[in-house]
């Protein structure tokens, strides 16, 4: 595993090659000479931070107030077809 350490210049000319820095290692960022920023591969993330990637139901079932009944209003009529002549 390397580090690499990429001008926010570089890095912003070139995303592609950033990724594939990131793919052997971390890759620092620098903002006038000073590290800012960080990429690295999902898998590193979470091996680091000790947390598990969810699920799309468990991000949605996260959501505050998402849980109401609706009942859905029944439409009485006769509907024709558009015109667009």
């Amino acid at each position: 595993m390397s580090v690499h350490t990429l001008p926010s210049r570089d890095f912003a000319r070139d995303v592609s090659n950033a990724k594939r820095l990131a793919s052997d290692g971390p890759v620092f960022i620098t903002d006038r000479g000073k590290p800012a920023f960080a990429l690295l591969k999902i898998e590193d993330y979470y091996r680091l931070s000790k947390t598990k990637p969810r699920s799309l139901l468990e991000v949605m079932d996260a959501i505050p107030g998402g849980d109401f009944d609706f009942e859905v209003p029944r439409m009485d009529g006769e509907f024709k077809p558009a015109s667009f002549d």
